[in-house]
């Protein structure tokens, strides 16, 4: 099969697998935005909500990943893992800022929200709490009911505050 051919199907057909081509699908290998990749973890968090009980962290990824065809993500599978070791403490922290709130009373889908926001506010250096606080307040816009938007935000102001005053990250 020519060069011609093989780009042909690259530009027609994403999804076909290109293994008889000895090429590999091109959704394994090109890199999400940092949107996307947060929407895919979002997902991941929100499916362990209802799978964590009877499956571990490892087997969630790994089925997640193969049935929806999540692409191989550093951030994504780096951050999945962090927050499901972590999730005591993060559950913490969104206690405490979240004025009597406990996660637990929290719909599932708000829940991972601020979850994944308090993993980028505590851990992810590299991203301003900005940008975090912006996309998670998008991700509620898409996910969640109007009425979280306010609550997310205050949440992940009061944590941003929280760290700050600790003279951590800006």
């Amino acid at each position: 099969m020519g060069y011609c051919a093989i780009l042909y199907l690259y530009k027609n057909f994403p999804k076909i697998e290109r293994t008889v081509f000895g090429l590999i699908a091109p959704e394994k290998r090109i890199a999400m935005t940092r949107r996307e990749a947060r929407e895919k973890l979002l997902e991941l968090l929100f499916e362990t909500e209802f799978r964590a009980a009877d499956e571990t962290s490892e087997e969630i990824y790994a089925t997640s990943a193969e049935n929806r065809e999540i692409p191989e993500d550093d951030y994504v599978k780096g951050a999945y893992f962090t927050i499901c070791e972590k999730r005591e403490e993060i559950d913490a922290v969104i206690g405490e800022n979240s004025n009597g709130w406990k996660p637990s009373r929290l719909t599932n889908i708000s829940r991972s929200i601020l979850r994944l926001g308090v993993y980028e506010l505590l851990y992810e250096k590299n991203i301003p709490t900005n940008v975090t606080i912006n996309e998670a307040v998008e991700l509620t816009k898409k996910y969640d009911d109007e009425k979280a938007r306010a609550f997310i935000n205050g949440v992940l102001n009061s944590v941003k505050n929280q760290i700050e005053a600790k003279g951590g990250k800006k």
